[in-house]
């Protein structure tokens, strides 16, 4: 598929999409119809085995394409389509079972935090900088922001950015585990790729997989909903083909050859 607002490359088998859309890599309607083609893509791809997010140039992205709002004002559908994109989007990035780590390299506004927040890591680049400003429009963040930040931080936290407009550093966004990891501008690819790969590296995808499920469901449920969820995955692993291989290879005493199925 060729794409007009991505780069796609790859480092083994790990996916690269960098946000191509200058000058401040706003997510259009297309820009995020291809992105959700990249994500499913991925998806369906045993040879990829994680996901980078990035953005090309000085920006990560400065979130939604407002030009985009002015046809759609004074009309409650057309609202709810630009949000439901906007989400489906990120809970596509949230629920994908593949590590999606964001690699924020420039200002992350909007659309583009909550592009972030939807990742499953995040690492940022020094000079990055973060923030929610709909409110300043007249509007509030509509790609999940009013949740996701809320549950990565608090509820008087999550007020705070939003209500305020105000922007945050990298330490601060670090501070408040918005962000995991801040690195300078020039290792921000080459940490981010060696963390996407012990992600992944030496495991069963059959298993990274399920993890993912189990973190990501469990986080939005009550406690004994994800212990049954982790119990009954844990039990299906036992059927697996990985699971005989790896505990054969650690009584051998052997790096095990998983074929993650």
């Amino acid at each position: 598929m060729e794409y007009q607002f991505l780069n796609l490359t790859y480092e083994s088998n790990i996916a690269i999409v960098e946000i191509n859309a200058p000058p401040a890599n706003t997510l259009s309607t297309k820009c995020i119809s291809e992105l959700r083609a990249t994500i499913q893509d991925v998806a369906t791809r045993e040879d990829i085995h994680g996901l980078i997010i990035t953005g090309g140039g000085r920006f990560f992205s400065a979130g939604a394409d407002i030009k985009e709002f002015v046809p759609a004002l004074g009309d409650t559908q057309k609202g709810l389509e630009l949000s439901k994109a906007g989400q489906s989007l990120c809970n596509e990035i949230e629920g994908l079972q593949k590590p999606v780590i964001a690699a924020i390299n420039g200002p992350a506004l909007g659309g583009g935090m909550e592009l972030a927040m939807a990742c499953h890591y995040r690492i940022a680049s020094e000079g990055a900088v973060f923030g929610l400003p709909e409110l300043k429009l007249g509007l509030l963040p509509s790609f999940g922001g009013t949740q996701r930040l809320s549950r990565i931080t608090n509820t008087a936290t999550a007020l705070d950015i939003i209500l305020t407009g105000k922007q945050l550093t990298s330490k601060e966004a670090q501070d408040l585990d918005i962000v995991q990891v801040t690195v300078p501008e020039e290792d921000l690819i080459s940490t981010t790729v060696t963390v996407a790969t012990s992600f992944v590296d030496g495991k069963s995808m059959t298993g990274v997989k399920r993890v993912i499920e189990c973190v990501v469901k469990g986080s939005k449920e009550p406690l004994e909903d994800g212990l049954e969820r982790e119990r009954n995955q844990f039990a299906d692993l036992f059927l697996t083909t990985d699971a005989k291989e790896g505990v054969q290879a650690f009584v051998e005493k052997r790096k095990p050859q998983f074929n993650h199925s």
